[in-house]
């Protein structure tokens, strides 16, 4: 028995209360992944000493031989789970037990509903490691000590408010979790349950996990014996393992409740030598937008663990693949400096990223719907990629999807690939509008000109679209046009004689342009003649060489102060409202109505206006002249 020295009462953060009470209210009708969860932990703390002995073997001492072992007492209702791998301190036990030490956890709080089908599947995206053990539960004890130590420290609770934390007596280094089980999870006291639960998930696992060794009558225990097969999956022929196997490896090695969308099982030989184990989730992981969190695959050398979050070896783009490498030219004490510059990583990640972006874009040839589903999870995520991968550029934007003038809603997206197909014979361009809102974009005046000759426009609406398209610049020798940006040209879509009429028009409203310009003053840059407007009677575009209004709004919202843009004015002398106001003798009063349509065109343009207040007295006024 362990002897008490020192006891404290320690309270649960916030996070791990509501976190403990949806694993036991959500989680009932998949109880059985507590017995995955931990013995996957326990078997991550053998790797992980494994790997630090091998830079100081005195952490093996007499007990090299590292295992997983799991027993059930009937007469006691409990289960325990014991390792002899790294084990913790007691700094490492009140932090991994007593708080979930990772950024983003208040997002993934807050996206819960309540609705116990829809949590659990967030539960699983979260990862639900060692609280998965109060799913059966009613209290969990953990005896632990660190390799290299000689204190040991207990943990108590009982899954609600707080835990109790005291010195022990451990003869041996390791981690022991014994589960007094609830009342209605008594059938995990059956061995034989218990086996079949560690052979579904377990089997891969190359620490052996052990279960007693029964006698002939199935009685006396004699022993221990591993009832894993202890292969790693990844290392066996793909033609051996069936699809149930990949997918159950799947929701072991991502803590998954779902089965993945697709994988890829490679062997690479050559140059470099490696195996690449890789999977795309059907469901966004929790902190899927935490660029600053680690988002790696596993790492193994020779069959070794190294590291869980290898982010060398997959760009950030890509931070919601799953899976695992293993070299077997790296050397077994690589640290994540040496994978910072090394050849053979340069080599792992480039074949693991065209690995995956392969994968996609036979799934989109293949399977439109399914990528649609991937696209709508992942999409704005993949947006990053030609930004941060000029290699692979031309391929992602070939994954790319736009809503588009030419669908009827936002959920109807189309591939460059099908905008250029459709493109009309005299179109040497691929044209686009950035908006805060899809609604902005598809009603935005600038687009007049482009529906009525039929040409398509993509529609971008959301926050990474102008970061996007900045580094985006052409496909396939087609350059992007902003439609809202600089002088607009059609080319040879536009024929001789409507750029006849474009000349004469810019030759008749030389004075109104002038009489504009005097009332507006330096609110603009400057003022001229639009030929992108049919049914408007204004707009506000960007100079080419100044920054566009989103890139503006995206760098005001990131803290960084913003140069004030000038924009050009440009009226439709088509337009009756335009005609009206020109005919105005009044300087006084076209001042005014030329200032009501400057903040009409920059309230279409960028959904804002400085000072609004002052936007309606005047517009009042106006229209109180009117009546």
């Amino acid at each position: 028995m362990a002897e008490t020295r020192q006891a404290e009462t320690h309270g649960f953060q916030t996070e791990v209360k509501q976190l403990l009470h949806l694993m036991i209210h959500s989680l009932y009708s998949n109880k059985e992944i507590f017995l995955r969860e931990l013995v996957s932990n326990a078997s991550d703390a053998a790797d992980k000493l494994r790997f630090k002995a091998l830079s100081d073997s005195s952490l093996l001492a007499d007990d090299a031989e590292l295992y997983v072992r799991v027993s059930a007492d009937k007469d006691a209702g409990t289960i325990t789970i014991s390792d002899n791998g790294i084990g913790m301190t007691r700094d490492e036990v009140m932090t991994n037990l007593g708080t979930i030490a990772k950024s983003g956890t208040a997002d993934f709080f807050s996206q819960l509903s309540g609705d116990q089908a829809k949590d659990s599947r967030l539960i699983g995206q979260f990862g639900v490691g060692f609280y998965s053990a109060f799913i059966v539960a009613e209290t969990v004890t953990v005896r632990t000590r660190a390799a290299g130590a000689s204190e040991a420290v207990e943990w108590f609770s009982r899954g609600e408010g707080e835990y109790e934390l005291k010195d022990i007596e451990k003869v041996k280094r390791g981690t022991d979790i014994i589960l007094k089980l609830r009342d209605d999870a008594t059938e995990y006291l059956d061995e034989w349950r218990l086996k079949s639960i560690i052979t579904k998930y377990s089997d891969h696992l190359s620490i052996p996990v052990q279960m007693p060794k029964r006698d002939d009558d199935n009685n006396k225990q004699e022993g221990w014996e591993a009832v894993n097969s202890g292969q790693a999956l990844w290392t066996r022929e793909k033609s051996e393992i069936s699809d149930d196997e990949y997918k159950e490896f799947y929701k072991t090695v991502a803590h998954d409740f779902d089965e993945p969308l697709l994988w890829s099982h490679n062997k690479v030989e050559g140059t470099s030598e490696y195996t690449s184990l890789l999977y795309v989730p059907k469901r966004a992981p929790w902190d899927l937008w935490n660029r600053d969190n680690q988002h790696g695959i596993k790492l193994y050398v020779k069959r070794v663990f190294i590291m869980d979050d290898a982010t060398q070896l997959m760009p950030t783009y890509l931070r919601f693949v799953r899976g695992l490498m293993d070299s077997a030219d790296l050397p077994l004490n690589v640290s994540r400096e040496i994978l910072q510059d090394n050849k053979i990583t340069r080599a792992m990640r480039n074949g693991s990223t065209k690995k995956i972006l392969s994968m996609l874009s036979k799934l989109a040839k293949d399977d439109a719907e399914k990528y649609q589903e991937f696209w709508n999870t992942f999409g704005a995520v993949l947006k990053e990629g030609p930004a941060e991968d000029h290699a692979n550029q031309e391929t992602i934007a070939g994954l790319l999807r736009f809503a588009s003038t030419h669908e009827d809603t936002s959920e109807a997206k189309v591939s460059l690939d099908a905008y250029i197909e459709r493109m009309p014979e005299k179109q040497d361009k691929i044209y686009y509008i950035v908006a805060d809102s899809y609604e902005a974009a598809r009603d935005n005046p600038a687009l007049e000109i482009f529906r009525k000759k039929g040409i398509e426009v993509l529609l971008l609406s959301e926050r990474i679209d102008e970061w996007l398209m900045s580094h985006l610049t052409e496909y396939k020798e087609k350059p992007f046009q902003s439609v809202t940006r600089g002088d607009l040209d059609l080319g040879e879509l536009d024929d001789a004689e409507t750029k006849k009429e474009h000349e004469q028009a810019e030759k008749a409203f030389k004075k109104p342009l002038k009489r504009f310009e005097e009332a507006l003053g330096d609110k603009v840059k400057s003022v001229r003649v639009t030929h992108r407007l049919t049914d408007s009677p204004a707009c506000i575009v960007t100079d080419e060489n100044d920054m566009s209004t989103q890139m503006a709004k995206l760098m005001e919202a990131a803290g960084q102060k913003v140069p004030e843009t000038k924009y050009i004015f440009e009226v439709n002398p088509e337009h009756t409202l335009v005609q009206r106001i020109v005919a105005m003798d009044d300087d006084a009063r076209f001042s005014e109505w030329a200032n009501v349509l400057l903040d009409q065109a920059t309230l279409a343009e960028r959904g804002s206006l400085k000072d609004p207040a002052k936007f309606v007295a005047r517009l009042n006024k106006l229209m109180l002249d009117l009546t």
